[in-house]
């Protein structure tokens, strides 16, 4: 996209990204249903979920019980989705799911219909979030293939269900909620409900390769018992700014954050994107803690913002010639 094009899509809150990561490759829910050859129910049913920017914070927080896990992470929300169709199949509990390298999904999805008590059938993934860059791309096809499942059958399914079906398979990023959660992703569980992130962008690059949720977690070490009360300070200022909107304190968590990790997983561009930040006034920097991103905060409404946006993508054009912006879920209309 343009420059233009980037301050236009920044600058309209209803704007949704071009649909350009795992599409159906031109096959619709018509022809694979055909391809099949299976008799099929009537009701159908689509969900979604959104994922996220990496993480505002993310790290340990200092150890209170030998059964109490320590890692967790603060979410991100942008408005990318993953989005899943589901259409049952009578007289089956498999599940076939395309694109079919999505295994994660199908035994999400099997496991929920044989503990839902009903039929197996079609999960169709589509999603707007490239896989291993850290942007949430498989816990938002698992929220959003059980959604499916759910409304398909017309059922209540608890968060915690979800959750338990999750943490079978791999470290989650709290997407299952509706805002900013603290979440402990080992555990897939809740620790708190922060509110909702102001309207900001991101400028975001990508340092290319991939990272794999499961591996990077089983590579990871302890944290020091300093870090450790750092994070916890990052995480009380963050239960008081997100709910104030507090902008530029969110940026100084985000960017503290960055900093941290740094020393256990390095990112290239991190001092080039500091310089970038600082030099345009943003409001900091935020990264991928497992993955690939690293991008600049900005404001949305700020009355200098498409004079900053356009500075900040002139700033780190350099280190990537196509840099995207994300959008955060704010809950506003």
């Amino acid at each position: 996209m343009s420059t233009r094009q980037l301050l236009e899509a920044a600058a309209d809150e209803v704007w949704k990204p071009y649909m350009c990561h795992q599409t159906f490759d031109g096959a619709d829910a018509a022809q694979i249903i055909a391809e099949n050859g299976q008799q099929l129910t009537v009701h159908s049913s689509d969900a979604l979920c959104y994922g996220t920017f990496g993480e505002l914070l993310q790290g340990q927080l200092p150890a209170r019980s030998l059964s109490w896990d320590p890692h967790f992470l603060v979410t991100m929300p942008i408005a990318l989705f993953a989005r899943a169709h589901f259409i049952p199949i009578a007289g089956t509990r498999s599940v076939t799911v395309y694109p079919s390298h999505k295994a994660k999904a199908k035994r999400l999805a099997e496991n929920l219909v044989v503990a839902l008590g009903a039929s197996g059938g079609i999960l169709l993934l589509q999603s707007e979030l490239p896989e291993g860059k850290g942007l949430a791309s498989s816990s938002a096809d698992l929220v959003a293939a059980a959604r499916s499942i759910a409304c398909c059958f017309k059922r209540r399914v608890g968060t915690s269900l979800i959750e338990k079906l999750m943490a079978e398979i791999e470290p989650s990023d709290g997407v299952m909620y509706p805002g900013v959660v603290a979440y402990q992703q080992r555990a897939c569980s809740l620790l708190s409900f922060l509110g909702q992130m102001p309207p900001l962008a991101i400028v975001g690059i990508d340092e290319g390769g991939t990272v794999e949720t499961v591996d990077y977690d089983q590579r990871r070490g302890e944290i020091s018992a300093s870090h450790r009360a750092e994070y916890q300070e990052l995480l009380d200022r963050a239960r008081m700014a997100i709910p104030r909107g507090d902008t530029a304190t969110i940026g100084r968590i985000a960017t503290a954050s960055a900093l941290l990790h740094q020393e256990r997983v390095p990112k290239e561009h991190l001092n080039s994107m500091l310089k970038a930040s600082e030099a345009t006034d943003a409001l900091g920097v935020i990264v991928a803690h497992s993955g690939t991103m690293i991008g600049i905060l900005l404001d949305r409404m700020a009355a200098d913002f498409p004079r900053k946006l356009r500075s900040v993508v002139a700033h780190v054009s350099p280190f990537d010639n196509s840099p995207r912006i994300y959008l955060t879920v704010t809950g506003r209309r």
